[in-house]
C-alpha cells in the first residue's frame, strides 16, 4: 500500500465508522443549532446587530463543532484498541494524518454548508443580497454576482474548515493518549486556531455584509496563506508528537 492508499483508506475508515455510529454528526449537529440559537438570543431584537453577527455566530459554532469532531476521531480509536495499531503502520505518520485531517475537514465543511442557510435565516442575513444590489444598481450583472458571492463564501468555509481542522486534527492526536485530554485540547489549539477564525469570520462578513470581494478575496488570501503555513508545520511535527 503506497501512501496515498494508506491516506484514503484512513479517510474512509473513519467516514465509515462515523456513518455508523452517527456519534459526531448527532453531535455537532445539535450542539451547533444551539450555540446559532443562544447567540440569536443574546442578540436580542435589533435586526441591524443580528445581521452583522451572523457569520460571526456561524464560525463559533463551527469552532466549538470541530473540536467535538476531532476530539471523536482519535478517541474512537483509542476505545477501539486500533489507535497503536495504525501509528504501526508501515507508513509515514504524515500519512495517518493527513487521512484524519481529510475526514474531519470533509465533515466539518459539509456542516458549514448546512449552517450556512441556517445562519442566514435566523439572523436575517441576506446570503448574495448585497452583491445583488450593487451589480443591479450598475445597470447589469445583477443576475451572476450573487452567485458569485455564494460560491467565494463556500470557498471560504471550506479554507476556514480546513485551517481549523489542520490544527484541531494535530492536536486532538498531540493530546489522544493523556488522561486530561478532554480539558487541554480547546485550551492548546484556540489560540493558535485565532487568525484562521478571524480571517474567515471577515471574508464571510465581507460577503455577506456588503457583497465586497475584493476585500474577501483579502483576507481569504490571508486564510489560504495561514492554511498552508499550518499544513507544513503539521506535517512536519506530526511524527514527532504522537507516541507509537
Amino acid at each position: 500500500m503506497n501512501d496515498l492508499h494508506a491516506v484514503l483508506w484512513i479517510a474512509r475508515k473513519d467516514l465509515l465508522q462515523e456513518a455508523r455510529s452517527k456519534a459526531v454528526t448527532v453531535a455537532t449537529v445539535f450542539f451547533s443549532a444551539v450555540t446559532l440559537g443562544v447567540l440569536a438570543f443574546a442578540f436580542g431584537e435589533n435586526p441591524l446587530l443580528m445581521r452583522e453577527g451572523a457569520m460571526g455566530a456561524l464560525w463559533v459554532a463551527l469552532a466549538f463543532a470541530g473540536v467535538i469532531s476531532a476530539a471523536q476521531s482519535w478517541q474512537a480509536d483509542l476505545e477501539d484498541g486500533a489507535l497503536e495499531a495504525l501509528l504501526a503502520w508501515p507508513v509515514p505518520r504524515a500519512a495517518v494524518y493527513l487521512g484524519k485531517l481529510l475526514a474531519n475537514w470533509g465533515l466539518m465543511t459539509a456542516l458549514g454548508f448546512v449552517l450556512l442557510p441556517l445562519a442566514g435565516g435566523l439572523y436575517g442575513a441576506d446570503i448574495g443580497g448585497g452583491a445583488a444590489t450593487s451589480a443591479g444598481a450598475g445597470g447589469g450583472g445583477g443576475e451572476t454576482a450573487p452567485a458569485l458571492v455564494v460560491a467565494v463564501l463556500l470557498g471560504t468555509i471550506a479554507a476556514g474548515t480546513l485551517g481549523f481542522a489542520l490544527i484541531a486534527v494535530f492536536y486532538a492526536g498531540l493530546t489522544a493518549n493523556l488522561r486530561a485530554r478532554e480539558s487541554l485540547l480547546p485550551v492548546l489549539m484556540f489560540p493558535v486556531v485565532v487568525p484562521i477564525l478571524l480571517a474567515a469570520v471577515r471574508a464571510s462578513n465581507a460577503l455577506v455584509g456588503s457583497g465586497d470581494l475584493d476585500l474577501a478575496w483579502a483576507w481569504l488570501r490571508l486564510l489560504v496563506g495561514f492554511d498552508l503555513v499550518y499544513a507544513v508545520v503539521c506535517l512536519v511535527l506530526f511524527r514527532f508528537v504522537v507516541e507509537a
